[in-house]
């Protein structure tokens, strides 16, 4: 893809870095989006992250199901920007 194809680098709101510094912190399994919450960072953060591709959810059924949340490739680029 040519540069002029490329999509525009979006910036980061300094919630939403915090909040994939986090998630990279985190390690492979990532947290969970309770412990998520309880760092105060608000629902539609999490949601924007995941939407945008920077951050993922999967859901675990152990012996409750759980939400975890992970970094993705992409999230870990944008935080080294």
């Amino acid at each position: 893809m040519s540069a002029l194809h490329e999509e525009p680098q979006r910036q980061l709101s300094d919630e939403q870095r915090l909040a994939l510094e986090l998630l990279a912190d985190a390690g492979p399994h990532g947290c969970t989006g309770a412990s998520f919450l309880a760092y105060g960072f608000k629902v539609d953060v999490l949601a924007g992250l995941i939407r945008n591709g920077l951050a993922a959810a999967h859901s675990d059924e152990w012996p409750i199901e759980v939400a975890r949340i992970m970094i993705t490739a992409a999230g870990r680029t944008a935080i080294e920007d």
